[in-house]
This record gives C-alpha cells, sequence and structure tokens, in this order.
C-alpha cells in the first residue's frame, strides 16, 4: 500500500504546484497521514504536530505538562467558499478520521476538537484553551469578529456548563460562539463514544441551495448525526482556511487527525478553452487534486498486451475489462518502480463531443468518490482510439464468483460485512457526496472483495448525479440496469432516483443471503428469488429460504432473518414504501429494533417450493387488497414512526430509529 500512496501523494503535489495558482476547478485532496510526504500539506500552529502515522493536535509527550495545551493543523492552501464576483456559493463533503484519548488514569478526559472554517492563514488563539477548542478567546460568549470569525464542528468531550454544553459528550455546531447551534447527544451506543478511545470518522457536508450543514460521526457500528442551517457567505470570508483545533484545560486528553479528504463544487473563473486538448488539460487539472491521473493509450495499451483476450476479466454493458499491469517511476521512493495491477474498463470508441462531455463530466465526479468501500479510481485516457477509465484491481474477484463457487462458502459473517460495507457504499454515494450519485447497476458482478472480504461497489459506467436540493439529474443518459434488479418503476415511468438504487440493494441482499440468483429461466417459466421469498414470508417460513449451508447457527440464523425482511422491504414495489439506506442499515445492525411488519400476500400466489411467473408478468403486483393488507401494500398501522423521506406504510412499530 505504502508505494502506491506515495506515488499518488507525489502527482498530487507536482500537479498542484503547476496548476494552483489559477484555482480554475474546484479544490479536492484525500491524505492519509501514513504516507510520507502527507503531512506535507497542513501548517501547524501550537502545539500541533506531525508524527509518522497521524497528526497530533495536543501535546502527547510526557516532557512537558499536556493540560493546558492548544493547537492548529490546516490544509496549507486557501479554499474558495464564496465568489462576490459571480455570487456563486460553494458546496463541499469532508471527512476525517480521528481518535480522541482519554487518560487512564482519569475519569474525565480533555476538552476536545473541532472541524473549523475560518480567516486565511489560521493561527492559535490566545486564551482559548479548555472549553474554548482553541477557537475563541476563553470565556468564548461574544461572537467572533473579523480575522476571528469562524464556523466549526466541535467534538466536545467535557461538560462547561457557562456554554451551554447538553452534556459532557457531544457533537455540536458552532458559529461564532462555542455555544453550539445545534448538537447531539453521543453517548446514547453504550461503550460507542468520542472518548472511547476508538477511531471514528466523521464527515461533514454543505449545500449551498439549502445552506445546510450536515455532521455524520460513526463511532464503530454507532451513528451519530446533527444538523443546522448556516449561510457560511454571512459569517465566513470568500477564501478561508479549513483544518482542526483541539485544546485540553485542566483535564487532558489526546486529539489524533489520521486521514483527511476534502472535495468543494466551486469553480472560479478561467479563461475560455476550446480545443480537445484544452478540454483535456481541464478535465486532467479537475480530478488532479483527488489524486486520478491521465493515462497515455499507449501506456494502456502495454500494461493489458495489447488487451489480449487472456487478460480480459469481464465485460460490462459499455465494454470489456482488462487486468493490467503499471510500471511507473515513484520519484517519492527514491526512485524505485512501482509495480501495480489495475483494472482498465474500454468504455468506448466514439469520440463525439457530447459523448466526450459526459465522459470527462464523469470523470470529474468519480474521481471525488473517496470510500473505503467503492473502487478506486486511479486514472483515466481520453484518445481519439478509445475512452478508458483505469481503477485499482480488488484482488479477490467479484462476488458473484465466490456466492456460487463450488469449492467454497462464504460464511454468514463474511456475508454481513460484505452487506454492511454495500450499504455503506451506497450510504455514502446517496447522501454524504456533495451531489448525490445513483449507482444505476447495484449486482454481485459489480461488488469486488479484497483479501479480507471486504466489499468494493465498482463500475460506474451508468451512475449518474442529483442535485440534492432540487431532487433533478445533472446528466443526460438514461440508467438501464440489469434484469432481475431493475426497478420494477423505473421500468414503467423511467424516472430515476435513490429508491432506485434501494430496490437494487434490497434484490442483492436476498440474492447474498439465499444464495441464488434473482432470476432463473427453467423450461420456458422463469423463476423469481423476490416472490419466492415474499411467498415464505406470508407463511411465516421466510428462514426456508436463506442458503441451507448457512443453518444451524442459531444466533447467524436470527441476523439472517433481518437480512431477509431488509431486503424485501427494500425490494417493495412501490418508492414510496422502501426505506433509505441508512434506514435498512439501523435495522440490519440494530439488536433491539423491531423489524418492520410487511403486507403478507404482496405478490399473486406463489407456490411453496417455488416462484414461477410468465416473461410478461416478473413485476405482476396484485391488483387489489388481500387479507391483512390495508390498500394493495399495507398492514395494521399500529404504532407507526414514519420517515421523513418516505411515506412508507411498512410497519416500524417500537422503532427506535429516528426519521431522517
Amino acid at each position: 500500500m505504502g508505494s502506491r500512496n506515495r506515488h499518488t501523494t507525489l502527482v498530487l503535489v507536482l500537479l498542484y504546484l503547476v496548476y494552483a495558482p489559477r484555482w480554475a476547478l474546484s479544490p479536492s485532496f484525500n491524505l492519509n497521514f501514513s504516507d510520507p510526504g502527507a503531512s506535507s500539506w497542513i501548517t501547524f500552529a501550537g502545539d500541533a504536530f506531525p508524527t509518522a502515522s497521524m497528526l497530533e493536535l495536543t501535546r502527547n509527550t510526557h516532557e512537558r505538562a499536556i493540560n493546558e495545551s492548544v493547537g492548529r493543523a490546516w490544509y496549507s492552501y486557501k479554499v474558495p467558499l464564496w465568489s462576490n464576483a459571480t455570487g456563486e456559493m460553494a458546496s463541499f463533503t469532508t471527512t476525517f478520521s480521528f481518535q480522541i484519548i482519554q487518560a487512564q488514569s482519569l475519569e474525565l478526559t480533555g476538552d476536545g476538537m473541532a472541524f473549523f472554517l475560518g480567516h486565511f492563514p489560521s493561527a492559535v488563539v490566545p486564551e482559548s484553551q479548555g472549553g474554548s477548542l482553541g477557537l475563541l478567546p476563553d470565556p468564548a460568549f461574544a461572537n467572533g469578529i473579523d480575522d476571528s470569525r469562524i464556523v466549526a464542528v466541535e467534538f466536545d468531550s467535557f461538560l462547561n456548563a457557562i456554554y451551554d454544553d447538553i452534556n459532557v459528550n457531544h457533537v455540536g455546531i458552532d458559529v461564532n460562539s462555542i455555544k453550539s447551534t445545534a448538537s447531539t447527544d453521543t453517548t446514547t451506543w453504550p461503550g460507542k463514544n468520542l472518548t472511547s478511545s476508538i477511531v471514528m470518522e466523521a464527515t461533514v457536508t454543505y449545500h449551498n441551495e439549502s445552506k445546510m450543514l450536515a455532521v455524520d460521526l460513526l463511532i464503530g457500528d454507532a451513528l451519530y448525526q446533527v444538523n443546522a442551517i448556516v449561510d457560511l457567505r454571512r459569517h465566513l470570508p470568500e477564501q478561508v482556511a479549513i483544518g482542526f483545533s483541539a485544546a485540553n484545560g485542566v483535564l487532558v486528553g489526546l486529539h489524533r487527525i489520521l486521514s483527511w479528504s476534502f472535495s468543494s463544487t466551486l469553480e472560479l473563473s478561467s479563461p475560455l478553452q476550446t480545443s480537445k486538448n484544452a478540454d483535456r488539460d481541464g478535465l486532467e487539472r479537475g480530478v488532479a487534486a483527488s489524486g486520478p491521473k491521465r493515462y497515455k493509450y499507449r501506456d494502456l495499451v502495454a500494461a493489458t498486451s495489447n488487451f489480449a483476450e487472456e487478460e480480459k476479466l469481464g465485460r460490462g454493458g459499455f465494454g470489456g475489462v482488462y487486468r493490467g499491469h503499471l510500471t511507473q517511476l515513484a520519484a517519492a521512493v527514491g526512485g524505485q518502480q512501482d509495480h501495480r495491477a489495475v483494472a482498465v474498463k474500454v468504455l468506448s470508441t466514439e469520440s463525439s463531443e457530447q459523448g466526450r462531455r459526459e465522459f470527462e463530466a464523469e470523470v470529474k465526479v468519480i474521481s471525488m468518490l473517496k470510500h473505503r468501500n467503492l473502487a478506486q479510481l486511479l486514472g483515466w485516457c481520453d484518445s481519439r482510439k478509445g475512452l478508458l477509465l483505469v481503477y485499482e484491481l480488488v484482488t479477490e474477484g467479484s462476488l458473484d464468483k465466490h456466492l456460487y463457487s463450488k469449492d467454497k462458502c462464504l460464511t454468514w459473517p463474511q456475508r454481513y460485512e460484505i452487506i454492511l460495507g454495500l450499504g455503506s457504499a451506497l450510504h455514502y454515494l446517496h447522501r454524504e457526496g456533495v451531489q448525490c450519485v445513483v449507482h444505476g447497476d447495484i449486482k454481485p458482478s459489480n461488488i469486488m472483495l479484497d483479501s479480507s472480504h471486504s466489499s468494493k461497489l465498482g463500475d460506474f459506467g451508468l451512475a449518474r448525479l442529483i442535485d440534492h436540493d432540487t431532487g433533478l439529474f445533472q446528466t443526460t443518459k438514461a440508467v438501464q440496469g440489469t434484469v432481475g434488479y431493475i426497478d420494477p418503476e423505473f421500468v414503467n415511468t423511467g424516472r430515476r432516483s435513490t429508491e432506485s438504487d434501494v430496490y437494487s440493494f434490497g434484490v442483492v441482499l436476498l440474492e447474498i443471503v439465499c444464495g441464488r440468483p434473482p432470476v432463473v429461466e427453467t423450461a420456458g417459466k422463469t423463476f423469481s428469488l423476490l416472490r419466492w421469498v415474499w411467498g415464505l414470508y406470508s407463511r411465516g417460513a421466510i428462514l426456508d429460504a436463506a442458503d441451507p449451508r448457512l443453518k444451524g447457527v442459531e444466533a447467524n440464523e436470527w441476523w439472517m432473518e433481518r437480512g431477509l425482511v431488509i431486503g424485501l422491504w427494500c425490494a417493495f414495489p412501490y418508492r414510496s414504501e422502501r426505506p433509505s439506506v441508512m434506514q435498512a442499515m439501523h435495522f440490519l445492525q440494530s439488536e433491539e429494533a423491531t423489524l418492520p411488519e410487511l403486507p403478507q400476500h404482496m405478490y399473486r400466489a406463489v407456490r411453496p417450493d417455488l416462484a414461477l411467473c410468465n416473461r410478461q408478468g416478473d413485476y405482476s403486483i396484485d391488483d387489489g387488497p388481500r387479507p391483512g393488507c390495508v390498500g394493495s401494500s399495507s398492514a395494521n398501522i399500529g404504532n407507526t414512526i414514519l420517515s421523513a423521506e418516505s411515506s412508507s406504510t411498512a410497519l416500524l412499530r417500537h422503532s427506535k430509529f429516528p426519521t431522517v
């Protein structure tokens, strides 16, 4: 991992030095602080300093007392937030992994840390130790003015009543004051709070139209959320510093940043370019800071042995995928060569202006996607001979090969982790990015497994953007898909949505638990996995659908039942009745939430041993109400908690899950 990331960091730095002064395109970066050179992008002040594997925001040595310690670390370059000339406002998303470590001898820890946006260049504020978190002078009652203006997300691990803290352990949004505009308790999951000493991951997203600043904090499998409406234009200058601040008072703790990524939509004006070469250069600048690079066609020809048949890994809807071996000079490691295995996807041989524009738009979007459960885009090739994408080669191949292998069987714990990884990737695509991304073709052959059987969703050939605020697609091609995984409402209406991905997720969930494909043609008839499982559910025998190789462990069967029921819920025929990915993930992970009660008779009568339907009736739904149903898609409303995003009438009785 080291040499590859070192090379990526080097490419990122060199391209930044060449193109940064123009800032023609939006800034974006992805830094892992265990990589050599990553901390060179960061400026430190006060007690903050880099180590070989992380950023330390406060002192951590015994040579000097670590109480009353204050430190800041920020990105070394200005980040455009809004433009007075054009009136544009940025949307952005940033994700960072971090750790707060409590002193073992103390029941309480230091005051905490914060992610902030403020004046550039940043600086440590005098008398800002303790509860001020290094953000504003203590006591920080007054609003920040001039260069002290700041907007921050605080991870507060000490109760300061004078700042109206809600408790000793919370996340808050601060606008020119340490008194939070909004906050949420982070102690509701036992052993999973800010001071549990485990690595946490936070995602902060801002949407320019809604002015919504939203925070998702993941501690293990516990998700905490808080959001507030903040007009950043009113509170911050056009260009800002972004970074981290932390402080100790009398009590102490360690505050560490392990990785950090950032991407923004704001594009400042640049000279108009008209030639194809200029367009290609613009594409390179647009994704340079994210890591992917432009490859020469001849290099990819050599890497794949001229796209040899023996190097072919498979074929997607838009072309073949080939194994390749790239040899690159990695100057960051003393001139040694970096041999990298890659997957090269040949998209098209077309070179129309419209096709090229769509290709460039997709590359820019995919290059900003950074998530542990997404296959990483390494680069692209824009040539008259074809349009190609270069991805990391995920070692264990696609999920379908493992599900249907005669030689080995994925265990339930392995399948469960694959499900959670896929759900995490989808939640990121739908909710955590600057723009919502609909994948459009979720199926086992597009889910890769690494050496530890962690899942990585790939193949974004059908992916399209949706604006978070308007719900409108930003690209024009219709989402196609694969039979058996396609949302029936999309087939009928042609309307695309995140709910279409949720439907496909539900089908894949059933497939993983059952070990059966969604559709099988036999003797002119069609086996429908969804119908079959729903028939078993209606008879109270849903566990009979589980892969027989997995049965026998009671604890596993309890979780498999949850997987099957949530799979049915996600694959509900009507979009309005489906959960969001976040809701589905909650039920898949929670031992307390009561499973939704779904309609007993969703489809026409299904034989107990086999679900069969004619080829025109794959998506046929009951025409009228059945016993036990209200209307055609609901049952016994009871004490129902409904999501703000969905009108779902599937029962969520007694669920503790909040509306989303």
